[in-house]
């Protein structure tokens, strides 16, 4: 059986490995066995002392510490919306990496959460879920504009899953909103317009066509977890905050996250098997 890892990103801010434990502490509780929290990147930034007194742990370490204890065969389970650079580049490179070192380990990535072009119809309800939540405190005899937002991504591939999900979420919005998209992050020039508007741009339009007016906006969140740019003190918070200063007219209400949804870990679950049972493996879990 494999040594399972529940991979993501990695980020500076300690709520971010904080909340990646609690996914995996909950993953393992289902599956009956052990799942470790390992980053890419950027985790190793934060004080032990943070993080309940236990250090981060990023994927090239983690390896090795393992595999000096005798482990060499690894399944990690990512925590990322479609096939970014992290999964197909710097993973197999931290693995080249810690072979050249000595140790020979094998690393499997399952798919994504939204793998395409079938795309996943369970995420597009979790982030349905997240929306309607966020509308609970809103008036929703008058419009609501909800937008979609992720991080943005110099991939087309990447950005290709926020647009598909998008067309799904009109779908389940059933009139109850109405749904734009938006990215926190976009790279300069026309090569990048794939990505569409940025959040502070979307928010914009948005204060400017309903001047004389109350809008009422919420920010679905395409985040798994807290970080730089989701969560408290993030950069979502602060570009929602600014844009209220500037047009008094408009409410906003920012969504839970996808982290925050218990069928995530079914999501996950389903990955981890799919992957074990396409190389002929056994059943990773042990009781329902």
């Amino acid at each position: 059986m494999p040594t399972i890892m529940l991979v993501d990103n990695g980020s500076s801010r300690p709520d971010a490995t904080l909340a990646l434990r609690g996914l995996s502490d909950a993953l393992a509780q289902r599956l009956g066995q052990p799942v470790h929290p390992v980053s890419l990147a950027h985790s190793s930034k934060v004080p032990a002392q943070a993080l309940d007194g236990r250090p981060a742990d990023t994927l090239e370490p983690f390896l090795l510490r393992q595999a000096a204890a005798g482990a060499q065969d690894f399944l990690a389970v990512p925590l990322f919306f479609g096939p970014s650079r992290a999964l197909t580049r710097l993973i197999p490179q931290t693995v080249a990496r810690v072979a050249d070192a000595g140790p020979q380990v094998r690393v499997e990535v399952a798919d994504e959460l939204c793998p395409l072009p079938r795309g996943e119809p369970r995420l597009a309800a979790i982030l349905d879920r997240s929306i309607r939540t966020a509308m609970r405190s809103l008036d929703t005899g008058t419009r609501i504009q909800a937008l979609l937002v992720d991080h943005g991504s110099p991939i087309p591939a990447v950005s290709a899953v926020r647009h598909w999900l998008a067309g799904r979420l009109k779908c389940l919005a059933r009139g109850d909103y109405q749904l734009g998209e938006a990215a926190m992050e976009r790279r300069p020039g026309a090569d990048y317009a794939f990505n569409g508007a940025l959040l502070e741009e979307a928010l914009e339009a948005i204060g400017k066509e309903q001047a004389q007016a109350q809008a009422q906006v919420v920010i679905g969140m395409q985040f798994i977890g807290p970080g730089r740019h989701a969560g408290r003190h993030g950069d979502v918070e602060q570009i929602c905050a600014q844009a209220r200063a500037r047009f008094p007219g408009l409410e906003i209400r920012i969504s839970p996250l996808v982290g925050e949804d218990e069928a995530l870990i079914d999501l996950l679950i389903e990955r981890a098997e799919q992957r074990l049972q396409a190389r002929g493996g056994a059943s990773l879990l042990r009781h329902g």
